[in-house]
């Protein structure tokens, strides 16, 4: 009975975790290693398991830095069941398939340079064939409900206020008498985040392994972040500039279009045409209205007076190149929210060709940005940057807005922890070094909590609860 770490363990993306109990082996998430040069060579290297020994799969969101690997997974030789919440199976469908079209077009890209200098083509990490594959292995839950996946191996959702379908997971494993309840936090949200409910903490754990993203850091007041939000938007010259919003499909995209709506007058939102550049945020935005009855109450109320969200009426779904193309003919007036939300990829490339060159423009980041990531260099104040191989001046004016981060910062990290009772053992995972060492003195000091940092390999055994 022991578990083991390997992605995420000292660094934010990547999650995977590993555990055994009486000959079969379970994964927590299986998660793709985002940002830095070397994250396409070590997405695909060898797992440090054999996939076709895995016998489950249990994924705690949606989101690709926890679930991009899957079907890797699965081509690899993978054939058990991936348990999760009955929204992430939705979102997971369009993000996966995104994933391997993304994967597809930059091997494409690649192999058009190797040609040109006769060297041997590369294959993509995985295929639309493997997403597939992958996806129908998926088994939804709803959140509270307790299933076994594999013999001596329960597990239930609970509710991580993250993104839709997010779920902190409680697991309960038992093998010859001995029984330990191990709880994964996932990654958490704010606490009074708009639209989802807030994390739900278990009663009781015998072991925690809790994310870290933020755990060196306290976030703007949400109050002030969305006043910092809307004097911008109030003071940017709808005439002569565009605001170019880097946003994660499933979660961010919904969010800012949720406060737009809000606060459409207050705002003067009505003077800007507002682009929704991306198929996949559409795609899940819709799957964001399917699910009504996982909403807070403020969301609650707002629904049943309109019907859906957000009532926009200068919203512009673009879901086409096409149509993604005729945006960057604008000078001027448009406000567009496209992926990917780390600027690794995708269509917000595209605009920030057009619009870092411009002092009228700006920029807005709203979500973290992880070390060697190109929205990392833009944020820490890059004079010059690199977008498909051309040399672009920042001159474009660069705004942070913490505040509406989908991850809590150390004070929610604590508030959650802290209502788990008899203070369990802490392993702190998907965070940056310096975050972890912060939130770790912080649990010691204000929760009493023995904290560690696991390195990648590293195994606990839960019968004894010690790091071997």
């Amino acid at each position: 009975m022991k578990l083991q770490f390997y992605g995420a363990a000292r660094e934010v993306t990547g999650s995977c975790h590993v555990l055994e109990i009486g000959g079969s082996r379970v994964l927590l998430d299986c998660g793709m290693i985002q940002g830095g040069r070397d994250a396409d060579a070590r997405n695909a290297d060898p797992f440090p398991f054999e996939a076709s020994q895995v016998d489950a799969v249990v994924l705690s969101h949606a989101h690709i830095d926890h679930s991009g690997r899957l079907p890797l997974l699965a081509r690899r030789g993978f054939r058990g069941a991936i348990h999760t919440q009955n929204a992430t199976v939705d979102l997971a469908g369009i993000l996966l398939r995104d994933s391997a079209n993304i994967a597809a077009s930059q091997t494409r890209r690649e192999n058009r340079y190797r040609e040109r200098r006769g060297e041997a083509l590369v294959e993509p990490l995985y295929e639309a064939a493997d997403a597939e594959r992958a996806l129908k292995l998926m088994r939804g839950h709803r959140y509270g409900a307790w299933v076994e996946v594999v013999e001596g191996v329960r597990v239930r959702f609970l509710d991580a206020g993250h993104i839709l379908g997010s779920a902190v997971v409680e697991v309960l494993v038992s093998e010859a008498g001995i029984e330990r309840r191990l709880v994964f936090s996932g990654d958490l949200g704010q606490y009074d985040s708009p639209i989802l409910r807030d994390a739900e903490s278990p009663e009781r754990a015998d072991i925690v392994l809790m994310e870290s993203t933020y755990g060196d850091r306290r976030h703007k007041d949400r109050q002030r972040s969305l006043e910092e939000l809307g004097q911008m938007l109030r003071d940017a010259d709808h005439e002569r500039c565009n605001i170019v919003v880097p946003a994660f499909a499933v979660g961010r995209s919904q969010e800012l279009l949720y406060q737009l709506g809000k606060h459409f007058d207050e705002w003067d939102v009505g003077r800007w045409h507002i682009f929704l550049d991306s198929p996949l945020a559409i795609e899940a935005s819709h799957i964001y209205w399917d699910y009504p009855h996982l909403y807070d109450g403020e969301a609650t109320r707002l629904h049943k007076g309109v019907n859906e969200m957000p009532p926009l009426p200068n919203l512009h779904f673009t879901r086409t190149a096409d149509e993604s193309r005729v945006i960057n003919r604008l000078d001027a007036g448009a406000i567009i929210i496209a992926g990917s939300g780390m600027c690794n990829g995708g269509r917000i490339l595209h605009h920030l060709k057009n619009n870092l060159e411009n002092r009228h423009a700006k920029v807005l980041f709203t979500g973290y940005q992880p070390p060697g990531s190109l929205g990392r260099r833009i944020i820490d104040g890059a004079g010059e940057v690199s977008i498909h191989g051309r040399r672009l001046e920042v001159r474009a004016e660069v705004h942070t807005i913490g505040g509406l981060s989908a991850h809590g910062d150390n004070g929610d990290l604590l508030q959650w922890y802290r209502k788990i009772g008899g203070r369990p053992p802490v392993y702190l995972v998907h965070g940056d070094e310096d975050a972890m060492q912060a939130l770790k003195f912080k649990l010691a000091a204000e929760a009493g909590a023995q904290a560690f940092v696991p390195n990648a390999g590293d195994e606990i055994d839960l019968t004894t609860l010690e790091t071997s």
